[in-house]
């Protein structure tokens, strides 16, 4: 099934998604993107649906497309500071405001958004596989993230973090069990199951 173009018909909508919520380690990450409201791609979906390699494959064609596109992020030490859900509002709020282009309209994946920014916005639950501007930002966004655990890596490779990028996989906590964490880990979050959360 395509993905909607839009909400609403001329009008400058900026699609918003995070990634890396549920990971132990590393920043939460967030892109926004602005498409034009002909554009089409059968094969942008939720980030989480594509192969890696259709995930690659298709930001040189968003950035190039998108009438606007950014990515940032909120670090770890501000998820431990704010908790993960402000720091993905935070994250998010930051790739809005990097746009070139201010957009008249955003659409947030997920059932809740707070920033102070002066922008009306719908909330869209599983908008990364209804809307291509979200699912645009889910693929950025991803993209972007994976790439900054895959070097991560190369310093902390008892993870294996160019696998998973920081989600709780088995590997990863028994990595954890038997190297201890690194400054990448989010000590506000229970690393290691039957754990008590690491003291701040």
């Amino acid at each position: 099934m395509a993905l909607l173009p839009y909400l609403e018909a001329n009008r400058l909508e900026a699609g918003c998604d995070e990634v890396g919520r549920g990971c132990l380690a590393g920043p939460v990450m967030a892109a926004a993107v602005i498409l034009p409201q002909d554009y089409s791609n059968k094969w942008v979906n939720d980030s989480k649906q594509l192969s890696k390699a259709n995930r690659a494959n298709l930001v040189d064609e968003i950035k190039e497309k998108a009438i606007a596109w950014a990515v940032a992020e909120a670090s770890v030490e501000e998820i431990d500071q704010i908790n993960i859900l402000n720091a993905s509002f935070l994250a998010m709020k930051r790739a809005i405001v990097a746009l070139h282009t201010v957009p008249e309209y955003l659409l947030i994946d997920g059932n809740r958004w707070r920033s102070d920014l002066d922008i009306p916005y719908s909330c869209v639950i599983k908008g990364d596989g209804k809307y291509s501007s979200i699912a645009a930002a889910s693929i950025l966004a991803k993209v972007v993230r994976d790439k900054f655990m895959e070097e991560l890596s190369m310093e902390y490779p008892y993870y294996g973090w160019e696998t998973n990028a920081g989600y709780p996989t088995q590997r990863h906590r028994a990595g954890i069990e038997q190297h201890g964490d690194c400054i990448w880990h989010r000590k506000s979050f229970t690393l290691l199951k039957g754990q008590m959360k690491l003291d701040l």
